[in-house]
């Protein structure tokens, strides 16, 4: 019977378990796991700093061109009241009907004139605006899809 013991008792020992190779082992996963967690987060804070960047520089530049925008409106309506103010003051002054059609008819065509222009400068200054607020978020998004394609 003493035979059968000792002879299950080798079956199940594990005479060459070393538990400082463990040890070492599990410290080496731990800190290579810590490592790794250090590097994603540096990684995730910079792509998070770029993005805080890019949604500055976003909104100063559609404020500024909001600014832009609004000083042309303006622009576009003094220029239109005097216009039309000029129109009455010249309607006031007139002797003949035929005098008050060629004055309604040149005011027609120049304030169709100055729309037009008025409505090229806006789509000049919205174009711009439009180009400047989407570049840093189209260079931003270039970036992380070439980060992402590096790594």
């Amino acid at each position: 019977m003493s035979k059968t013991t000792k002879q299950t008792a080798d079956a199940f020992s594990i005479p060459a378990f070393d538990a400082t190779a463990v040890t070492d082992q599990v410290r080496e996963f731990t800190e290579k796991g810590v490592a790794q967690s250090k590097e994603a987060y540096a990684k995730i804070k910079d792509q998070a700093e770029a993005a805080q960047k890019t949604l500055e520089t976003t909104f100063e530049t559609a404020q500024s061109n909001t600014a832009a925008l609004s000083l042309k409106a303006l622009a576009a309506l003094r220029a239109n009241t005097e216009a039309s103010f000029a129109h009455i003051e010249a309607l006031i002054g007139v002797k003949s009907f035929g005098e008050v059609i060629e004055l309604q008819s040149a005011f027609v065509r120049k304030q169709a004139e100055a729309i037009s222009g008025q409505a090229k400068e806006f789509q000049a200054v919205a174009t711009k605006a439009v180009e400047e607020i989407s570049a840093p978020v189209k260079s931003a998004v270039e970036k992380a899809i070439k980060d992402v394609k590096v790594a």
